[in-house]
């Protein structure tokens, strides 16, 4: 079984930056996919960032340029950093990670950008 354990979320004023962490119970470099996944009050869940195996990164437009999607192997940890946070960007944080057939999800982390 595996478990993801999201961290790093909280209240930020817009323009402010938060880091996300995502601690995993087994080696990630077992996992072919990670993703941050954000859902906001009334709204469905929306993929944020992912990063394969190799290293590859691909983000959603409302986050490109400012978000960074990352994993530390040896951590077993996948990070976001985020950057000019922006009030749309308010929602619970969620980390993903596919080892297939398996799709495994972490409780997710509050982030609330106000001022």
């Amino acid at each position: 079984q595996v478990q993801l354990v999201e961290s790093g979320g909280g209240l930020v004023q817009p323009g402010g930056s938060l880091r996300l962490s995502c601690a995993a119970s087994r080696n990630i470099f077992s996992f072919s996919l990670m993703r941050w996944y954000r859902q906001a009050p009334g709204k469905q869940r929306e993929f944020v960032a992912g990063i394969t195996t190799t290293g590859s990164t691909n983000y959603a437009d409302s986050v490109k340029g400012r978000f960074a999607i990352s994993r530390e192997n040896a951590k077993n940890t996948l990070y976001l950093q985020m950057n000019s946070l922006k009030p749309e960007d308010t929602a619970v944080y969620y980390c993903n990670a596919v080892l297939l057939p398996n799709n495994y999800w972490g409780q997710g982390t509050q982030v609330t950008v106000s001022s």
